[in-house]
């Protein structure tokens, strides 16, 4: 985390009158900036989506922890607040596509930058193959000729998952040809999509307390035969660890963005917020809507099973359906995402075929190669579904921990150049106001943030056989985890590595010339 070399640090940018230019970091201005508060905002909370992910880990979380999962809920959401925190600091800073590789690189070394922005990169694009596989959780419940393969729509059977993964990759053409269009476009989308999104939450958490059950009290107690109230927790937290990723898609979205040393920061914060805000109401909701908690159907079918038997086949199937924008929207913003960080570190000629991956396509304003590659490398990864229905967890786990990691990537050296007195807020936004800051609590914070990501990464990563392997016989869906991040780095090595041979005769690796 700390500097190797002096030639191996990118240098603070010195304070531009315009603060909404590239001048300052030495790049020119090819995406389009159109995006306004609201558009940024619904970077941020289309990246989370909480009906996409509430929907698609309730049953998992209910179904290991019992109801007492929900107290995970607010724990992750805080601790997610505090690295929230920092990202805004830094958004204000350095307003640049790909965040985490730029912040990461700034505050440490080059070397390190690229390997949080790798682990970051592929975390992302396994995140838009996770996403895209939430369909099966809806669309079966609403109309059974979405069941395309087989019988059982259950996402954990072999029917389920083969039919998951045929709903996501129609998905990923549409958010593909999308992502290639226009940024207007895509940024229209998603400002529908997340309107939607957030009315059907609202409807879904009055409606659910509405029919309740039972009393909150019930969220106290452990499932039937459990592991324990510290195992239901720890397992249980899966959820909320799932959900609250992706608000730093607010800062990935900046070169595009109007005024983003001002917005960026802001809706970094309240993205994760009302997304925190509105998922743990509807997972309380839930709990005490549900007609049983027994009969086994909660930890299997999870919320869909709630809104059909409980409000009606009429009125469930009808939420439901805006559960499906939820999904199709969060599939296209988390895309957008792995595309702008493709794009960032391409510019800076840091991956294969960068010269490729860094070309804007001037008529519209969009990097249109690392759509391509994005939709491809998702796409192929749902086959792995079509191997074992337990892929779908070990890919959905898989995403939340390198995300993880590359933030505590950024939230490491951050608190490091804190402690040396190196890291300052200083200087104002495009309206002449002071950038945002936490002033003496930036320590505090940075630290809690950076040991609850830690945490947070070794307990998601541990290989506990009854969540990954629960059939038995399958050793590598029970390690999926572990070593999907060890190729990870080990693939990010080896390139580095022939990228050092190659390039031998040169100059040794040194900061860019757009940094100086």
């Amino acid at each position: 985390m700390t500097t190797t070399a002096p030639s191996d640090v990118r240098p603070d940018p010195p304070h531009s009158p315009d603060d909404g230019s590239l001048t300052p970091f030495g790049y020119r201005q090819e995406l389009r900036r159109s995006l306004g508060r609201y558009a940024s905002f619904a970077a941020g909370f289309s990246f989370i989506s909480v009906l996409t992910t509430v929907f698609q880990f309730f049953a998992f979380g209910y179904a290991f922890g019992g109801p007492v999962f929900f107290w995970t809920w607010p724990a992750v959401l805080v601790g997610q607040l505090t690295v929230a925190a920092c990202f805004a600091e830094l958004a204000a800073r350095y307003p640049l596509s790909g965040a985490i590789y730029q912040w990461s690189s700034r505050l440490s070394n080059l070397s390190f930058g690229w390997f949080a922005g790798w682990i970051m990169v592929i975390g992302q694009i396994v995140v838009v193959a996770a996403a895209a596989l939430a369909l099966q959780m809806v669309l079966p419940a609403i109309w059974s000729g979405f069941q395309l393969v087989g019988d059982d729509p259950a996402p954990t059977s072999p029917d389920g998952a083969a039919n998951a993964a045929v709903l996501g990759v129609v998905l990923l053409v549409l958010t593909t040809l999308v992502n290639v269009v226009d940024n207007r476009v895509m940024s229209m989308i998603n400002r529908i999509g997340v309107t939607a999104e957030i009315i059907g939450a609202v409807l879904i958490i009055v409606l659910l307390f509405t029919h309740s059950e039972r009393s909150p009290g019930i969220t106290f107690h452990t499932g039937a035969g459990g592991p324990g109230l510290l195992g239901a927790l720890m397992v249980g937290s899966f959820t909320a660890a799932y959900v609250m990723i992706g608000f730093d898609s607010a800062g990935e979205m900046s070169e595009e963005t109007h005024n983003p040393r001002r917005t960026a920061p802001r809706t970094i914060l309240t993205a994760l917020g009302a997304a925190g805000l509105l998922g743990g109401l509807i997972v309380l909701g839930g709990l005490l809507a549900a007609p049983s908690l027994t009969d086994g159907h909660l930890g299997v079918d999870g919320l869909s099973y709630v809104l059909t038997s409980s409000l009606g086949d009429g009125v469930g199937r009808a939420l439901l359906a805006d559960v499906v924008v939820a999904v199709a929207v969060a599939t296209l913003a988390i895309q957008t995402a792995a595309c702008r960080m493709l794009f960032s570190m391409a510019r800076d000629g840091r991956l294969p075929f960068s010269h490729r991956l860094a070309r804007v396509n001037p008529r519209t304003g969009m990097p249109s190669v690392p759509a391509l590659t994005v939709g491809v490398l998702a796409a192929a990864l749902l086959l792995l579904n079509f191997a074992s229905p337990e892929a779908f967890l070990a890919i959905g786990t898989t995403c939340i921990v390198m995300l993880y990691l590359a933030y505590a990537m950024v939230t490491g050296p951050m608190l490091v150049r804190r402690l040396r007195g190196e890291f300052t807020a200083g200087g104002t936004d495009e309206t002449g106001a002071p950038l945002f800051s936490l002033g003496r609590w930036g320590v505090p914070v940075n630290a809690i943030a950076l040991v609850y990501g830690l945490l947070m990464s070794v307990d998601l990563a541990w290989p506990r056989a009854a969540v990954y392997d629960p059939a038995g016989g399958h050793w590598y869906f029970q390690w999926f985890t572990v070593l999907f991040l060890g190729s990870t780095l080990l693939a990010g090595a080896a390139y580095r590595a022939y990228r050092a041979r190659t390039t031998a005769a040169q100059a040794p690796e040194a900061a860019p010339a757009s940094y100086a």
